[in-house]
C-alpha cells in the first residue's frame, strides 16, 4: 500500500491512500482519517485500505491528482523519532572531520539519538536559514515508520512491526554539532526538523528490494539542479530489525514512532554524497576544495529508485527550498552553487 498526508488546516492533516504511479489518490475513509488513526488500529485498519487501494489500481475509485505541494509529513507530528547512523562510511568520515575516533564497538553498538517530533516538514516544505553561519546541511535518510513495539523485542521479529518504509532529510546545523556533543547529551539545536518524502509504503511495496530489512535501493541527491549524489543503500551495516530491536530494549515504542537509518553512504567517494559535511571530510583528507553549506536561494532535491521501481512508483522526491529572512520561494539559487 501507499500513503500520503495531505493539509488541511489540523494538526495531523488528511490521510490519502495513493495509486501506485503516484499520481492520483483519495481520502482514506473514516475512521482511520489520519495516519495516526490507521497505525493505532492496523490490524482492522489495514483491510480497509487494502481494499481502497485495490479499488484505486482497478479505476473503481477515481481519486484525484496528487500535488505534493499540497502534502505534509506523512506524520505531521510524531510520537518518537529515532535517528540511528546505520552507514558506518558516514560515522568514519564524520569523526575524522572533527577529528574524533570512531567507537571501538562501532560494528556491534547502533548510534541513535532522540530528536524532536513535534513538527515535522512536508515534502516542499521551505526551510527559514536565519543565521548562516550555523553551516546548514542536508542529509538524506531512509526511515520507517512501526507499530507498537514491546520492550525487549528480538531482532527477529522487530522487522514484523515495521509498518511504513519512506525517505527523508534530516536537516543539521553543522557547526552547533561540536558543542553540544562535547557537553555529552546529545543533539538539540543541531537538529531544527526532518522533512520527509511525499509517499510512505508498506515493505512489501518494494519487493526483493526490502532485503531482510535493509532497503536495496538508489538514491540521488541534488543540489541547484545538480546532481551531488548518486549512492546505493547496500552499505547499510544495521538492519532496521537491528535498529528497532536496539531502540527497544530497554523500553516500548508505540505505533507511530519514526525510526531513521541516519545518512545514507558508501566507500566509494565516486557516488558523491547525501550530505556536505561527507563532501568536506574527504576533502580535507585530501586536501581538495571544501564545499560550501547551504545558504538562502539553494534548493535540495532527494529520491530514490530501483530497477522497475522509479522514484515516484516509491516515495516521490523530496524538493526543499532554503529561504532566508529577505527571500521567499521564488529566490533563484546561487550563482556556481
Amino acid at each position: 500500500m501507499k500513503f500520503a498526508t495531505r493539509r488541511d488546516g489540523s494538526r495531523d492533516g488528511t490521510l490519502w491512500v495513493v495509486r501506485r504511479d503516484g499520481c492520483v489518490g483519495t481520502p482514506a475513509p473514516a475512521p482511520f482519517d489520519t495516519l495516526q488513526r490507521a497505525l493505532d488500529a492496523w490490524p482492522r485498519a489495514a483491510p480497509v485500505l487494502e481494499a481502497v487501494q485495490a479499488a484505486l489500481e482497478a479505476g473503481a475509485v477515481a481519486g484525484h491528482p496528487v500535488d505534493p505541494a499540497t502534502l505534509a509529513a506523512p506524520l505531521p507530528r510524531a510520537y518518537e523519532w529515532l535517528d540511528a547512523s546505520a552507514f558506518l562510511n558516514h560515522v568514519v568520515l564524520a569523526r575524522t572531520a572533527r577529528g574524533a575516533l570512531p567507537p571501538e564497538d562501532l560494528e556491534t553498538n547502533p548510534l541513535m539519538y532522540q530528536g524532536g517530533s513535534g513538527a515535522l516538514a512536508g515534502p516542499c516544505e521551505p526551510f527559514l536559514l536565519d543565521d548562516p553561519s550555523l553551516g546548514l546541511d542536508f542529509e538524506a535518510e531512509l526511515g520507517v515508520i512501526l507499530g507498537d513495539v514491546p520492550l525487549g523485542v528480538s531482532e527477529d521479529h522487530a522487522l514484523a512491526c515495521v509498518r511504513l518504509v519512506t525517505l527523508l532529510n534530516d536537516w543539521t546545523y553543522r557547526n552547533l554539532v561540536p558543542g553540544e556533543l562535547a557537553k555529552g547529551f546529545g543533539f538539540l539545536q543541531a537538529k531544527p526538523t526532518t522533512a520527509f518524502a511525499p509517499f510512505v509504503v508498506t515493505p512489501d511495496e518494494l519487493g526483493a528490494y526490502w532485503n531482510e530489512g535493509r532497503p536495496d535501493l538508489t538514491v540521488t541527491c541534488s543540489l541547484n539542479g545538480r546532481r551531488v549524489g548518486q549512492l546505493s543503500t547496500r552499505q547499510m551495516h544495521f538492519s532496521f530489525g537491528a535498529l528497532v530491536a536496539h531502540a527497544a530494549r530497554t523500553r516500548r515504542l508505540t505505533a507511530g514512532t519514526l525510526l531513521g537509518s541516519g545518512t545514507i553512504s558508501q566507500d566509494d567517494p565516486h557516488g558523491g554524497f547525501a550530505c556536505i559535511a561527507e563532501q568536506r571530510a574527504r576533502a580535507l583528507v585530501a586536501g581538495g576544495e571544501l564545499h560550501a553549506y547551504l545558504a538562502a536561494g539553494d534548493r535540495v532535491r532527494i529520491e530514490a529508485e530501483a530497477p522497475g521501481l522509479p522514484a515516484l512508483r516509491l516515495f516521490g522526491a523530496l524538493d526543499l527550498h532554503v529561504t532566508g529572512p529577505q527571500t521567499g520561494p521564488g529566490t533563484p539559487p546561487r550563482a556556481g552553487a
